[in-house]
Protein backbone atom coordinates (compact mmCIF):
# COMPACT_ATOMS: atom_id res chain seq x y z
CA UNK A 1 0.00 0.00 0.00
CA UNK A 2 1.33 3.85 -0.90
CA UNK A 3 1.53 6.44 1.05
CA UNK A 4 0.90 10.19 0.37
CA UNK A 5 3.79 12.83 0.73
CA UNK A 6 3.17 16.27 0.31
CA UNK A 7 6.83 18.41 -0.58
CA UNK A 8 6.35 21.78 0.30
CA UNK A 9 8.89 24.07 -1.98
CA UNK A 10 9.35 27.38 0.10
CA UNK A 11 9.57 30.78 -1.95
CA UNK A 12 8.19 34.25 -2.77
CA UNK A 13 5.50 34.41 -5.45
CA UNK A 14 6.06 35.55 -8.88
CA UNK A 15 8.79 36.69 -11.27
CA UNK A 16 10.67 39.49 -9.45
CA UNK A 17 11.34 35.95 -6.85
CA UNK A 18 11.89 33.50 -8.85
CA UNK A 19 15.63 33.53 -8.67
CA UNK A 20 16.35 34.96 -5.12
CA UNK A 21 18.37 32.66 -2.81
CA UNK A 22 14.88 32.47 -0.60
CA UNK A 23 13.16 30.28 -3.36
CA UNK A 24 16.04 27.29 -3.92
CA UNK A 25 12.81 25.25 -2.38
CA UNK A 26 10.37 26.14 -4.91
CA UNK A 27 13.29 25.41 -7.64
CA UNK A 28 13.69 21.83 -6.57
CA UNK A 29 10.09 21.23 -6.45
CA UNK A 30 9.72 22.78 -10.07
CA UNK A 31 11.93 19.99 -10.67
CA UNK A 32 10.47 17.26 -8.91
CA UNK A 33 7.01 18.09 -11.23
CA UNK A 34 9.31 17.46 -13.84
CA UNK A 35 10.38 14.29 -12.79
CA UNK A 36 6.94 12.70 -12.01
CA UNK A 37 5.74 14.39 -15.43
CA UNK A 38 3.24 16.36 -13.14
CA UNK A 39 1.91 20.41 -13.95
CA UNK A 40 0.90 22.70 -12.00
CA UNK A 41 -2.49 23.93 -10.99
CA UNK A 42 -4.12 26.36 -9.00
CA UNK A 43 -5.90 24.69 -4.98
CA UNK A 44 -8.19 26.35 -2.77
CA UNK A 45 -5.68 26.02 0.20
CA UNK A 46 -3.84 29.41 -1.35
CA UNK A 47 -1.15 26.87 -3.08
CA UNK A 48 -0.18 25.90 -6.89
CA UNK A 49 0.13 21.78 -6.55
CA UNK A 50 1.10 19.00 -8.59
CA UNK A 51 0.53 15.69 -8.41
CA UNK A 52 1.85 12.39 -9.18
CA UNK A 53 4.33 9.53 -8.06
CA UNK A 54 8.17 8.06 -8.53
CA UNK A 55 7.49 5.21 -10.69
CA UNK A 56 4.40 2.62 -11.36
CA UNK A 57 2.96 1.46 -8.01
CA UNK A 58 4.54 4.64 -6.12
CA UNK A 59 3.92 6.74 -3.45
CA UNK A 60 1.33 9.60 -4.04
CA UNK A 61 3.67 13.27 -4.65
CA UNK A 62 2.01 16.20 -3.96
CA UNK A 63 4.08 19.53 -4.88
CA UNK A 64 3.27 22.17 -3.51
CA UNK A 65 4.23 26.05 -3.56
CA UNK A 66 2.50 28.92 -1.45
CA UNK A 67 0.77 31.60 -3.56
CA UNK A 68 1.46 34.06 -0.71
CA UNK A 69 4.63 35.57 0.69
CA UNK A 70 7.11 33.07 2.71
CA UNK A 71 6.64 34.26 6.30
CA UNK A 72 2.71 33.38 5.21
CA UNK A 73 3.11 29.80 3.99
CA UNK A 74 1.70 27.88 7.53
CA UNK A 75 -2.22 28.32 6.54
CA UNK A 76 -1.46 26.96 3.09
CA UNK A 77 0.26 24.19 3.96
CA UNK A 78 -1.80 23.31 6.78
CA UNK A 79 -4.48 23.28 4.47
CA UNK A 80 -3.34 21.14 2.09
CA UNK A 81 -2.26 18.86 4.67
CA UNK A 82 -5.99 18.82 6.10
CA UNK A 83 -7.69 18.18 2.16
CA UNK A 84 -4.96 15.52 1.24
CA UNK A 85 -5.00 13.96 4.56
CA UNK A 86 -1.08 14.10 4.90
CA UNK A 87 0.60 14.21 8.34
CA UNK A 88 3.85 15.88 9.79
CA UNK A 89 5.67 12.85 9.21
CA UNK A 90 4.78 12.55 5.37
CA UNK A 91 5.35 16.42 5.06
CA UNK A 92 8.27 17.79 3.78
CA UNK A 93 9.66 21.07 3.52
CA UNK A 94 12.53 22.57 0.76
CA UNK A 95 13.81 25.35 2.12
CA UNK A 96 16.90 28.17 2.09
CA UNK A 97 19.33 27.76 5.36
CA UNK A 98 22.33 30.63 6.19
CA UNK A 99 23.68 28.03 8.79
CA UNK A 100 24.78 25.20 6.23
CA UNK A 101 27.39 26.24 3.76
CA UNK A 102 26.22 26.96 0.23
CA UNK A 103 25.25 24.39 -1.77
CA UNK A 104 25.48 21.72 0.89
CA UNK A 105 22.25 19.94 1.39
CA UNK A 106 20.62 18.16 4.74
CA UNK A 107 18.10 16.60 6.17
CA UNK A 108 15.99 17.47 9.60
CA UNK A 109 13.25 16.33 11.47
CA UNK A 110 11.71 18.75 13.89
CA UNK A 111 13.36 21.50 15.65
CA UNK A 112 13.21 25.55 15.54
CA UNK A 113 13.14 27.81 12.80
CA UNK A 114 16.17 29.45 13.80
CA UNK A 115 14.59 32.88 12.23
CA UNK A 116 13.36 31.39 9.51
CA UNK A 117 10.34 33.23 9.34
CA UNK A 118 8.80 30.46 6.44
CA UNK A 119 9.17 27.89 9.10
CA UNK A 120 8.01 29.84 12.14
CA UNK A 121 4.62 30.33 9.93
CA UNK A 122 4.51 26.41 9.55
CA UNK A 123 5.66 25.91 12.71
CA UNK A 124 2.78 27.86 14.76
CA UNK A 125 0.28 26.63 11.73
CA UNK A 126 0.80 22.53 12.11
CA UNK A 127 3.30 21.90 13.70
CA UNK A 128 6.94 21.44 14.09
CA UNK A 129 7.93 17.52 13.37
CA UNK A 130 7.69 17.98 9.80
CA UNK A 131 10.79 16.96 7.20
CA UNK A 132 13.14 19.36 5.88
CA UNK A 133 15.14 19.90 3.12
CA UNK A 134 17.39 22.21 4.36
CA UNK A 135 19.52 24.16 1.16
CA UNK A 136 22.81 25.53 2.35
CA UNK A 137 22.89 29.43 0.82
CA UNK A 138 25.98 30.71 3.34
CA UNK A 139 26.01 33.80 5.53
CA UNK A 140 25.64 36.91 3.77
CA UNK A 141 28.96 38.82 3.03
CA UNK A 142 30.42 41.65 5.14
CA UNK A 143 28.12 43.85 6.92
CA UNK A 144 25.13 43.12 4.00
CA UNK A 145 21.41 42.61 5.72
CA UNK A 146 20.23 38.63 6.06
CA UNK A 147 16.97 40.18 4.29
CA UNK A 148 18.73 41.56 1.24
CA UNK A 149 21.06 38.63 1.13
CA UNK A 150 18.38 36.21 0.91
CA UNK A 151 15.77 38.01 -1.27
CA UNK A 152 18.71 38.98 -4.05
CA UNK A 153 19.80 36.33 -6.94
CA UNK A 154 22.50 33.84 -7.00
CA UNK A 155 25.61 35.26 -7.68
CA UNK A 156 27.80 34.48 -10.64
CA UNK A 157 29.92 31.97 -9.54
CA UNK A 158 26.91 30.15 -7.27
CA UNK A 159 24.59 30.25 -10.26
CA UNK A 160 27.49 27.74 -11.61
CA UNK A 161 27.14 25.19 -9.18
CA UNK A 162 23.00 25.63 -8.40
CA UNK A 163 22.01 23.48 -11.15
CA UNK A 164 23.98 20.76 -9.25
CA UNK A 165 22.43 21.67 -5.89
CA UNK A 166 19.18 21.64 -7.08
CA UNK A 167 19.21 18.30 -8.82
CA UNK A 168 21.03 16.47 -5.25
CA UNK A 169 18.23 18.12 -3.07
CA UNK A 170 15.82 16.88 -5.49
CA UNK A 171 17.50 13.23 -5.08
CA UNK A 172 17.29 13.74 -1.33
CA UNK A 173 13.36 13.85 -1.53
CA UNK A 174 13.42 11.25 -3.71
CA UNK A 175 15.33 9.46 -1.23
CA UNK A 176 13.47 10.28 1.92
CA UNK A 177 10.33 9.20 0.01
CA UNK A 178 11.79 5.59 -1.19
CA UNK A 179 14.02 4.51 1.68
CA UNK A 180 13.20 6.82 4.66
CA UNK A 181 14.46 9.82 6.29
CA UNK A 182 17.42 8.09 8.44
CA UNK A 183 18.84 6.19 4.98
CA UNK A 184 18.27 9.61 3.30
CA UNK A 185 20.48 11.22 5.83
CA UNK A 186 23.20 8.46 5.94
CA UNK A 187 23.51 9.12 2.00
CA UNK A 188 23.19 12.68 1.52
CA UNK A 189 25.31 13.91 4.65
CA UNK A 190 28.24 12.23 3.65
CA UNK A 191 28.42 14.58 0.33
Amino acid sequence: MSDTFLVVGLGNPGPGYAFNRHNVGQMVVDILAKRIGASWKSHKAGAMVAEGRFGFGGDKIILAKSNSYMNTSGRPVAGLMKFYGVDLAHTIVLHDELDIPPHDVRIKVGGGHAGHNGLRDIIAAAGAEFVRVRIGIGRPPGQMEVSDFVLANFGTAEKKELPVTLEISADAVESIIKDGVLNAQQKFHGK
